[in-house]
């Protein structure tokens, strides 16, 4: 379900399919030219300022009238006065208010303007921003505030008695400043138009940790806001689909939403416009990952008819991907070699990573050949994983090559636990990587240091006041951080413009990236134990790992119906569990 508290009025898919209903009955243009109507996945929920961040110190009236749920429409006489900002005039900037809907969007915002004598329409600047300062910054400069993606600081004239329409965007903060040399802006309403998929959320989890509880909902809400009609990695800045990111966010929508079409649309636009000779998104590894997501896919819902549709381009694309492996068993990879952001500068790390992720695709990739039937290049990638098994590449430290190797066996995960990925505790991990680094922690059996970088890494950002996660984060940021929901303090750093690296410097950062949310599936995955052992989850085991905690339950979509679980530690330390799965799923507790 959207997640409390989200004053729901009318979702605009009920009026989209009215609307058009009502058109294609009245043929007033002849049916050879109307084209044929497309439907929306998305619906729309209003949503009202939670509270007025800053006025400017003059020429505001009223502004306390935009807090709380409204009519949405214009209307003759307004139950209270309007907020008023004043024209910019001789010189002096005209009235800004900044308000806050209390949470990370993705949509548009709706002004209504109330009747006044002058019907001339006044201008205003627009503003979002997913922090304060992003809201309150102008374009360029150091910290970098831009329009990239989505047009977030605009300016736009305001209709007489009507409703103007702004956006689309990502944000939680709205800054408008009247810009008009002449005319005031009367403001009856100022809402946001959240618009997302209305899919239930199907899975769950709670322990004996909140904070743990809250890092799990937030990264279900990430990935929630990027299910639009593509899987996106960003509701700002990557309005895209990007592979590779979708990896960590498919765990995350199998854990909580269970089948989806945002996932196959996804995997299949990309295929569709990436021919087998290039890389998908111009980058290697990404290619790879979207054979990884296709066992993914195909373990949790399988669906026979849907793998089968890609046959012929699993097939040439992994003939490609078995000849990067040479016959010394060293991989070769072209194109962009690329893990993560953060690991670029560490190429040897990167080496390191690229040999593990591509021992990793051939092998499901020879799994799924199997079940397609098609044992030449089941075989051809069983062989060309087995050459590249020899080859073990010095990580140089880096933590996401170290946990790439660890989940492709080619190194001892516990080892590699206690030599990389547990030095310096949660530091030099990052947001998209920083899900294998848990995955090969838990391989490890170090249930307690995952759940230790889950709380202190992801953690922080909430501390700061994230409501999502973000598309990087880095401890050195916090030391005399502001947080991203208040007016930056003289003395304090702004945590969003003034840090980032690679293509997200100062605010082009993004505040909601959904290859952040991994220890949501993690949680489920590991904490709940729950791991499907056949296709569609006609078996699944079911092995929890609570470490240090004293309980938790949850439950897992299947197609079949939910999981759903309860593990308690009892007094000898042993942990007891409670499972209720439906019908048709065989459990295995060992």
């Amino acid at each position: 379900m959207i997640f409390s508290p989200y004053p729901r009025f009318v979702s605009l898919a009920v009026i989209t399919s009215f609307t058009v209903a009502t058109a294609l009955c009245a043929p007033i243009i002849p049916s050879a030219v109307v084209p044929k109507p497309q439907s929306s996945p998305l619906s729309a929920w209003f949503m009202a300022p939670t509270r007025v961040v800053w006025t400017s110190t003059a020429g505001v009236a009223h502004a306390p009238n935009l807090i709380g749920a409204k009519s949405g429409q214009a209307l003759l006489k307004n139950p209270q006065p309007p907020c008023v900002l004043a024209p910019a005039a001789n010189g002096v900037a005209g009235g800004g208010i900044l308000l806050d809907f209390g949470t990370e969007l993705t949509g548009n915002i709706e002004i209504i303007t109330p009747i006044t004598k002058d019907k001339a329409p006044p201008l205003v600047r627009i503003r979002f921003g997913e922090s304060v300062a992003e809201a309150m910054a102008e374009l360029g400069g150091d910290a970098n505030a831009q329009n990239d993606h989505a047009l977030r600081d605009q300016v736009v004239r305001l209709p007489w008695l009507g409703k103007t329409t702004v956006g689309p965007s990502g944000f939680r903060f709205v800054r408008i400043d009247n810009v008009d040399p002449k005319e005031p802006a009367h403001l009856s309403e100022v809402r946001a138009v959240l618009l997302i998929r209305d899919v239930p959320q199907v899975g769950s989890f709670r322990c004996d940790d909140e904070r743990l509880n809250r890092i799990w909902q937030v990264g279900a809400y990430t990935v929630h806001l990027n299910m639009q009609d593509y899987l996106w990695d960003g509701v700002k800045r990557d309005r895209l689909v990007w592979i590779g990111d979708m990896h960590p966010e498919v765990a995350t929508i199998n854990a909580v939403f269970g089948f989806n079409d945002v996932v196959p649309r996804s995997l299949d636009l990309t295929r569709d416009v990436t021919p087998v000779t290039e890389w998908m998104n111009g980058i290697s590894s990404y290619s790879m990952w979207w054979v990884l997501i296709h066992e993914q896919w195909w373990m949790h819902h399988g669906d026979r008819a849907y793998l089968a549709e890609q046959r012929p381009y699993l097939q040439a694309l992994l003939k490609k991907l078995a000849a990067l492996i040479g016959p010394d068993g060293r991989e070769r990879i072209d194109g962009m070699r690329f893990l993560d952001w953060p690991s670029s500068p560490n190429q040897q790390g990167v080496t390191a990573g690229l040999q593990g992720l591509l021992v990793m695709t051939l092998e499901s990739g020879a799994r799924l050949m199997t079940v397609l039937n098609d044992a030449p290049t089941a075989m051809l990638c069983r062989e060309s994983a087995a050459r590249g098994r020899q080859i073990v590449p010095a990580v140089n430290a880096s933590k996401s090559g170290a946990a790439l190797l660890a989940l492709a066996g080619l190194t001892d995960a516990k080892k590699t636990a206690h030599d990389v990925l547990k030095v310096g505790g949660p530091k030099n991990i990052s947001t998209f990587y920083g899900y294998y680094v848990l995955q090969a922690l838990a391989k490890a059996g170090e249930t307690d240091t995952a759940l230790d970088f889950i709380s202190r890494y992801w953690g922080a950002m909430l501390d700061l006041g994230a409501t999502t996660f973000w598309e990087d984060f880095d401890f050195a940021w916090t030391e005399n951080a502001s947080r991203i929901d208040e007016l930056v303090p003289a003395g304090k750093k702004d945590v969003h413009g003034g840090y980032g690296a690679y293509c997200y410097i100062g605010f082009r950062h993004s505040l909601c990236h959904g290859w952040a949310s991994g220890p949501t599936a993690w949680l489920s995955e590991n904490v709940l134990g729950i791991t499907p052992l056949e296709p569609g989850f006609k078996r699944v085991r079911i092995v929890p790992q609570l470490g240090r905690l004293q309980w938790a339950e949850g439950a897992y979509p299947t197609p079949l119906g939910p999981i759903k679980v309860r593990h308690e530690r009892q007094a000898d330390g042993t942990v007891k569990s409670k499972v209720d799965a439906p019908a048709g799923v065989t459990v295995v507790q060992k």
